[in-house]
């Protein structure tokens, strides 16, 4: 089904909200149906929190869509019939990507290959080998373009394939010594974003970006990684999203081999080779998918204050299951969501995926 246009903008304004982030958003189309419907509702459940935030102005998302079409880039909305399936399933989603480049290796079957940034020779030669042989095999090569293991392994997919995810817009060029990589992904390849174009890349970005780089992956490989690493952020990520965590050994001589040599450790699937992948993805295991049912079935159309106050002060800085907490207060599920969203966009709760939430 194809999204009306009126509704695919009222999906980036709730997604350039101030605290509604990806769970949020899920929720708020949940509750509400629309983003439309949603974003009509929003003020009276902001003032109701007594939150100080407002919903972005118009012309500061026409700004972004117009930023977009001049640089010849594509929005992407969750909905759209050409938003990737696989990271339609992550829970929670991303609410809106921006693309630029060939937007249909994302429906392809793709693994990401990740890694340091400052990796030795070896390394770059196993990420490029694989991902050509990968790419020759069927497989897009999913990275964050990154110094090191990343670009190594976008230079090998070029030629069957390879979707670069950033953190800063889908033009922001970083590092700038990838120049010329980006300019060949932007031709032959596909650049993808969460960000507003014209963002510029920073520290809190890269585990949404890492986030992407799972979610499109059916298996993500850690080619070389320190223990304390965006790539092993990657591989936990994965891990969570029910998506296959591959390792490439390496001698306990180096620090890098320190992050892939603990994951096996863990329970990562050996990688020595296209076979070890291969082997792992013939067992035919489908991707863990979010559940499919609403959890505001049956909540009213409005709240009293003292429910919400009721599972405010349940909550802690634990992360609890929403069914938890309807328990502790006998309250219907549907009734808890509802509470948990208000709290949330009132700066009081944080909510979690899988339906957890604290303070």
């Amino acid at each position: 089904m194809t999204l009306e246009a009126a509704e695919r903008f009222a999906r980036l304004r709730l997604a350039r909200t101030d605290k509604v982030g990806p769970v949020t958003f899920r929720q708020l189309l949940d509750r509400f149906g629309t983003a439309t419907r949603a974003l009509d509702a929003l003020p009276d459940l902001i003032r109701k929190g007594g939150a100080g935030h407002a919903l972005p102005d118009i012309s500061r998302i026409e700004a972004e869509l117009a930023s977009g079409d001049r640089i010849g880039a594509r929005l992407l909305v969750l909905g759209d019939p050409e938003f990737p399936d696989m990271l339609a399933a992550v829970d929670p989603p991303p609410p809106v990507l921006w693309t630029l480049g060939e937007v249909s290796l994302m429906a392809r079957p793709c693994i990401g290959i990740v890694g340091a940034r400052i990796a030795s020779a070896g390394g770059q030669r196993i990420a490029r080998g694989l991902a050509q042989q990968l790419g020759e095999a069927g497989h897009v090569i999913v990275s964050g373009m990154a110094r090191g293991v990343d670009g190594a392994a976008h230079a090998g997919a070029l030629e069957t394939g390879t979707v670069a995810v950033l953190g800063g817009g889908v033009d922001d060029v970083y590092p700038s010594d990838n120049a010329d990589l980006y300019r060949q992904i932007v031709e032959r390849g596909c650049i993808v974003s969460e960000s507003p174009v014209g963002a510029r890349a920073q520290a809190k970005d890269f585990p949404r970006r890492n986030r992407i780089i799972s979610g499109l992956s059916r298996g993500v490989i850690v080619v070389e990684a320190e223990l304390r690493s965006g790539s092993l952020i990657t591989a936990r990520l994965a891990a969570e999203q029910g998506r296959d965590v591959f390792a490439v050994p390496g001698s306990p001589l180096d620090p890098r081999s320190k992050g892939p040599n603990e994951l096996l450790r863990q329970g990562a699937i050996l990688c020595e080779g296209i076979e070890d992948v291969e082997r792992e993805f013939s067992r035919s295991r489908s991707v863990r998918e979010p559940p499919a049912d609403n959890p505001f079935s049956g909540a009213p159309p409005d709240l009293d204050d003292a429910t919400v106050e009721r599972i405010a002060a349940l909550l802690s800085p634990v992360p609890t299951p929403r069914d938890e907490l309807a328990r502790a207060a006998d309250l219907p599920i549907g009734v808890v969501a509802a509470a948990l969203l208000e709290l949330s966009l009132a700066g009081r709760a944080t909510l979690l995926s899988g339906g957890l939430a604290s303070v």
